[in-house]
């Protein structure tokens, strides 16, 4: 029966009407939600949307920096590959490849028969590799009024599906500071609004910085509690949108031929999980909704990575040549240029549908992800690549030389500089201040009774083995994804 129902999910032209699809990337948000265990935080929409579908436990971003992250979500290519090293904007000036048109998402739904569709933070360049037909404008701090400016695409009554793009900018650190604090480090507002007011249409949740929940990762303290609350806040913005969306599609009859997936680019903006490769940098949260999907609430806790989303995609459209891991049709590579900076023809995605597997509980055969950071500003050049499977996580950072490097906003986070101010020898998260900045050459972590990463065994003869085994996981799949950066095993 599980096979004839994957069957089923595979072919997109079952039933009347092909299906649409509505990919939901919020903006530095971690795995903190009410389906995901999280008694503090209101996040009734997305919980009510993991009752109708799949929830992911074990879901990764490739790379926790913004851009970087969705060039990977939107090629199904590691940044290392596509050439999308760091952030777009200003004077950053990082850029995917124009090889990487031939696999990139967008275009290639629209050559599908979907309409694509863009609003929100698109972030990622350049427009002639990631074009959409449409792109609408909408506040992306408010994802209320976001869902109402999608409302003729769900009125349109053409044949064709659509392939929706819909980003928040929440809950990204932004808005300024929140002076009410008592304290001398003010915490950041998280696109809040100052005096409790409100955007159009959303009814702001307000939360007792006592009450919150401290991850491990970070050190529980006034500042630390005070920005968790706002991140909170600003995560329950976004629930309110996604409810509205639903709303909608309901309203004009697209609820029942509707996918909706709804990840993060990655872990929240705070240090110890944004930039870094740690688990809370990561970990994103993951729910997919099909509406044709039979078993529904199921969680399941097979390894995703964001390498996955564009196969996966492709998947639903008919667009897959699911043995070769590449579109059935690549956009031609006789129009994206040629000459040296036009980057190294992609062959096969770094990812793998998950299509197959959505309705089971503990798939075989996902057990593995590799993450991938070079750069977050242009100032903050630290390359990290990462292999880990279920027992062991191993970190290899390739800059350990020198310091680590801090974007800007979390350098002035009040949770960093209450600990910064206190010394280096000051507590934060499992970790010191001192040994949070200078970093060895490998971290290798049991991430089972490891969670928090704070017990690093690279040094530990028992585990000697075992590093070594990981290294060399590690240098395949470096070779597998065409990353330039293996050469520093070598000279370095």
């Amino acid at each position: 029966m599980r096979i004839l129902l994957s069957l089923i999910l595979l072919l997109p032209g079952f039933g009347a009407e092909r299906l649409n699809v509505i990919l939901f990337v919020t903006d530095d948000q971690s795995p903190v939600a009410g389906c995901y265990g999280n008694s503090v935080i209101k996040t009734p929409h997305l919980d009510a949307l993991a009752k109708e579908g799949t929830m992911f436990t074990q879901a990764f971003a490739t790379t926790a920096s913004c851009s970087a992250s969705r060039s990977v979500i939107l090629s199904g290519l590691h940044n290392h590959f596509n050439g999308q090293y760091g952030h777009t904007h200003h004077f950053h000036k990082f850029e995917s490849f124009p090889a990487m048109r031939a696999f990139a998402l967008p275009q290639l739904m629209a050559q599908a028969g979907y309409r694509t569709v863009q609003i929100g933070k698109l972030h990622v360049a350049p427009e002639s590799v990631f074009h959409f037909d449409q792109y609408l404008k909408g506040n992306p701090r408010n994802a209320v009024q976001m869902a109402e400016v999608c409302k003729p695409v769900f009125e349109d009554q053409s044949e064709k599906p659509f392939f929706l793009y819909f980003a928040t900018s929440d809950p990204h650190r932004g808005g300024g500071q929140d002076k009410t604090f008592p304290g001398k480090h003010k915490p950041d507002r998280f696109g809040n609004l100052p005096k409790k007011k409100a955007y159009p249409g959303v009814e702001e949740v307000f939360y007792d910085p006592e009450k919150v929940i401290v991850p491990g990762f970070l050190p529980d303290t006034s500042e630390s509690r005070a920005e968790i609350a706002n991140y909170y806040q600003s995560c329950s913005r976004i629930d309110q949108g996604l409810g509205r969306l639903v709303e909608l599609l309901k309203k004009n009859g697209k609820w029942e031929n509707t996918v909706i997936i709804y990840t993060a680019d990655h872990g929240m903006a705070f240090p110890g999980a944004k930039t870094t490769v740690y688990e809370a940098g990561l970990r994103v949260p993951f729910v997919v909704r099909h509406p044709r999907v039979v078993r529904k609430g199921r969680t399941n806790e097979a390894m995703l990575s964001h390498t996955d989303l564009t196969p996966t995609i492709l998947d639903l459209a008919g667009a897959l040549n699911q043995k070769k891991t590449a579109p059935s049709k690549p956009l031609p590579f006789d129009k994206v240029g040629v000459g040296e900076n036009s980057g190294k023809r992609p062959v096969k995605y770094h990812g793998r549908s998950w299509l197959p597997i959505l309705e089971e509980t503990k798939p075989e055969g996902w057990d593995e992800i590799s993450a991938s950071h070079t750069f977050h500003e242009i100032q903050m050049y630290y390359p990290m690549r990462v292999i880990r499977d279920r027992k062991y996580k191993l970190i290899w950072n390739i800059a350990h030389r020198q310091p680590y490097p801090f974007a800007s906003d979390l350098w002035v986070a009040a949770t960093w500089q209450a600990q910064w101010s206190k010394g280096k020898g000051a507590d934060y998260g499992g970790r010191t201040v001192d040994s949070y900045i200078n970093r060895p050459e490998f971290e290798f972590f049991d991430i089972v009774s490891d969670p928090n990463e704070s017990r690093n065994l690279a040094n530990d003869p028992v585990h000697a083995d075992a590093l070594a085994s990981y290294k060399e996981r590690l240098k395949t799949e470096q070779k597998r994804t065409g990353d330039p950066w293996i050469m520093k095993w070598e000279y370095e």
